[in-house]
C-alpha cells in the first residue's frame, strides 16, 4: 500500500489505526512447491540478498503468501535503514537479533 500525503490526520479515531514506520524494503514472499521467492513490489528478486529471511519462512505451509517489510535493527533494537542498505558489504552482524 502506498502512502497518500495529507495536511492533517483524520479525527475519527474509531475508524483509523496508526502504526510505526519500520523503514525497510517492502517484500512479498510466496511459498509454493517448497520454494519461497522473495520479491520487491517492483518484482526485483530479494531472495539471494535476504537468504536468512527466506530460511526463516521455510516452515510455512505451501500456498502461503506474506506481504511485509524486510528491516534491520541496530544494537538498540531500532529500525536502521542504513544497516539494511549496507548489508552484505560487511560480514559482521548488525545486532544479536538481526534476521539477516
Amino acid at each position: 500500500m502506498l502512502l497518500l500525503r495529507t495536511d492533517s490526520l483524520p479525527n475519527d479515531g474509531n475508524r483509523w489505526e496508526y502504526q510505526l514506520k519500520f523503514d525497510g524494503y517492502r517484500a512479498i514472499a510466496f511459498k509454493t512447491g517448497g520454494k519461497i521467492p522473495l520479491r520487491s513490489r517492483n518484482d526485483h528478486d530479494f531472495s539471494i540478498r535476504n537468504s536468512n529471511v527466506v530460511r526463516g519462512l521455510a516452515k510455512l505451509p505451501d500456498e502461503t503468501v506474506i506481504d511485509g517489510e524486510v528491516i534491520a535493527l541496530d544494537v538498540e533494537g531500532r529500525p536502521a535503514f542504513n544497516i539494511l542498505q549496507n548489508y552484505g558489504a560487511s560480514r559482521r552482524r548488525c545486532c544479536t537479533s538481526c534476521l539477516m
